[in-house]
């Protein structure tokens, strides 16, 4: 693969937040207009993309999942229910997975080839995930993230693209190597937290190592205005920080550097 891909994860801003379930009746819903955001600047710049939609996300509102394909865009699956791989049996897994293909399909008319776990949670304990994927149809996972995370990563995992033993083609997100560690520089807090220009260094070197640059962002990283509750330091601090920024940053970024779906990457 070496053509730029962007990706959007399409879940809502309490998602992350890791409540259970049963409790997001409680929460405002403000899925539509963010992801509306993401897909006007996507206009603005002449730019397609690759879309993870959560199934909680498109059973709420199918619409959403409608325009996202009427304007041009792949829709892929975040699974269902935005839980952790690894806190999963894998028949519970393949369940998620399975309700949200069928869903998406539903709604477009289109198979779904491409899978994406809820917080990149396929990791050494959740590998047995990606035969599951294959057998469920699944062409490529972009699960497997590169670097070391509290909640996430196989830093020893392989930077770039690149097949798996009994599983889908994996695409990770970009990092930039520095000996023995990989810096992710591409997209969520990260973009939000530095400076546009420090990011746009970084993909560059990417660029120059004739590698593919796989980004990705959240429909919530372009509402400023979602609720503020009471949170954890560090978590209130990675959730919010740079909120409004983040549209404009997105748009620097598109017409800095070409991005197309990640099925017409792999197809091409």
């Amino acid at each position: 693969m070496r053509t730029n891909v962007l990706t959007i994860d399409v879940e809502d801003w309490y998602h992350p937040l890791e409540p259970e379930p049963d409790k997001w009746s409680e929460y405002e819903d403000r899925i539509a207009d963010s992801t509306h955001t993401i897909l006007d600047v996507m206009d603005a710049a002449n730019t397609r993309g690759t879309f993870f939609v959560l199934g909680h996300v498109a059973r709420r509102c199918p619409a959403i999942v409608e325009d996202i394909a009427r304007r041009g865009h792949e829709v892929a699956t975040h699974g269902s229910r935005h839980q952790f791989v690894y806190r999963q049996t894998p028949e519970e897994f393949e369940a998620d997975v399975r309700e949200s293909m069928d869903l998406l399909t539903s709604i477009t008319g289109q198979p779904v080839v491409g899978y994406r776990a809820p917080y990149f949670s396929i990791t050494k304990e959740s590998l047995w995930a990606l035969p599951t994927l294959r057998r469920l149809g699944i062409r490529y996972d972009s699960s497997v993230f590169p670097v070391w995370n509290h909640r996430y990563g196989i830093p020893d995992a392989p930077r770039l693209p690149h097949d798996t033993e009994g599983g889908p083609f994996e695409i990770p997100l970009s990092t930039y190597p520095f000996g023995r560690l990989n810096f992710p520089c591409c997209g969520g807090v990260y973009f939000r937290f530095f400076p546009y220009g420090v990011t746009r260094r970084f993909l560059r070197g990417i660029a120059r190592r004739a590698e593919p640059i796989v980004f990705y962002v959240h429909p919530w990283e372009c509402d400023p205005g979602h609720p503020r509750i009471p949170l954890p330091a560090m978590l209130r601090l990675r959730h919010y920080w740079g909120l409004h920024r983040t549209a404009d940053k997105l748009l620097r970024l598109m017409r800095d550097f070409s991005f197309r779906p990640v099925q017409e990457a792999l197809d091409s």
